[in-house]
């Protein structure tokens, strides 16, 4: 009853209800366009292609889903995602841009145009190296270098419209906009995938399909928690009564146990599938020396094999430890807290503060990163178990449904907070 009120509550609010129509007709342009084939593929051999190599469907979860059909939208939205990211680390090496980001709006507004500019060339070189990787394949037969040229082009393009149809969400929808695309693109797959593999299971094993139907029940509980997790710093004001003499006014830092959220699991999948890419690339040279390392390659990083597993986990690890140092500076939240007369009960302010923050942050982001390693592990270990592929909806695509969902809910909430406000000023 209480989430049918909200709905219509929702609904009756006129601002929202057009944003939540517009983010769908965006969503329903994005789904559209990534069934619009590119030309000079070989359909039939990309299909051959996707279900032999798990790493590839992979890649198509981060692409929202229009690279296994190789659309127009081919490459999704991944030069996009790296454009940001770099930004994000640039902006700690230049100052200049630490300063842009320190300007409010208009600074953040200048970073995202920079992001933009930074996607296009991202975009070539992936559309590039796509088309490489798949002429070594067999898949793309173009021999014109104008056709090579257009197909470069028309993927690139892809990239720079679903940008657009994303920020078109941002400005206009309910926000968040290159996250649901990618969520949209994630669901989906899932009524088909969900299906054949819910089939088989029942075929096979009724316990078996109940273990899995309780596990997957099981991430989703675990995603929600870890990702609305946070450890409480008590922080206490000194503030001037009205009466005169001072009295502490108590508030806390939230910190919170996965700060970086599905950026490291980004990160590793391009490091960890970067191996296995050029090793698919070599099979196809022709010289057997080479075809035979790329082999011996191609199975150490194989999705099911130790050195893979090992390797992408600790590369996880190590991304949520790096990102977070990025996102979140000790000593600047030490210094803004002395800045406003605040301390941390207990602890000196300025850089003891800043050495008790990074300390309890360290301690809460192992376990965070833990937990991410394994939802990333979550597919190779329930093939391992029952030998079924569920890649498709692995716990990557889970951490991504969950988390978009919950930060677009909290949207929404504070839409109608903001509503609720401007009625009681009026």
């Amino acid at each position: 009853m209480n989430v049918w009120a909200s709905i219509s509550r929702i609904w009756s609010i006129a601002d929202v209800r057009k944003k939540i129509i517009f983010t769908a007709l965006i969503l329903a342009v994005f789904r559209l366009s990534a069934h619009i084939p590119a030309s000079g593929v070989n359909y039939q051999q990309l299909a051959e292609l996707f279900a032999s190599s798990p790493l590839l469907s992979l890649l198509d979860i981060f692409s929202g889903g229009t690279l296994a059909n190789f659309s127009i939208l081919a490459l999704g939205l991944n030069p996009y995602i790296n454009a940001s990211i770099i930004l994000q680390l640039l902006t700690l090496v230049f100052p200049a841009l630490e300063e842009l980001s320190k300007e409010g709006e208009s600074g953040r507004a200048k970073i995202n145009q920079y992001t933009r500019f930074l996607t296009v060339p991202l975009a070539v070189l992936q559309a590039v190296g796509m088309y490489a990787l798949l002429q070594s394949q067999g898949i793309v037969s173009l021999a014109s270098p104008f056709l090579i040229l257009s197909l470069v082009l028309t993927m690139t393009a892809g990239t720079i419209f679903a940008m657009w149809l994303g920020e078109l969400i941002t400005e206009h929808g309910i926000g968040n906009g290159i996250s649901i695309l990618i969520f949209a693109g994630i669901v989906g797959r899932i009524p088909v995938v969900a299906g054949q593999t819910l089939s088989t299971l029942v075929e096979e094993d009724i316990l078996l399909f109940a273990s899995v139907l309780v596990m997957s029940l099981v991430v989703i509980a675990g995603v929600v928690i870890v990702n609305e997790a946070t450890r409480r710093v008590p922080v206490q004001y000194a503030r001037r009564a009205a009466r005169g003499g001072i009295v502490a006014q108590s508030t806390h830092l939230p910190l919170r146990i996965n700060q970086a959220g599905v950026i490291p699991i980004i990160f590793a999948v391009s490091l960890v599938l970067a191996p296995s890419m050029i090793a698919q690339f070599l099979q196809g040279v022709g010289n057997e020396n080479v075809a035979r390392v790329a082999q011996q390659i191609g199975s150490a990083f194989s999705p099911q094999s130790v050195v893979y597993n090992i390797t992408y986990f600790l590369l996880i690890v190590g991304f949520t430890f790096f990102y977070t140092a990025v996102v979140f500076n000790p000593t600047k939240i030490a210094d803004e807290i002395k800045k406003y007369g605040g301390f941390v009960p207990g602890i000196r302010p300025g850089k003891s503060t800043a050495e008790y923050l990074n300390f309890v942050l360290t301690r809460i982001t192992l376990p965070g990163a833990i937990f991410l390693g394994l939802i990333a592990l979550l597919p190779s270990i329930v093939q391992g178990f029952s030998g079924i592929n569920t890649l498709a909806m692995g716990g990557t695509g889970i951490l991504i449904v969950v988390s978009v969902v919950l930060e677009t809910i909290k949207k929404i909430e504070s839409q109608l907070v903001m509503r609720n406000y401007d009625k009681f000023i009026k």
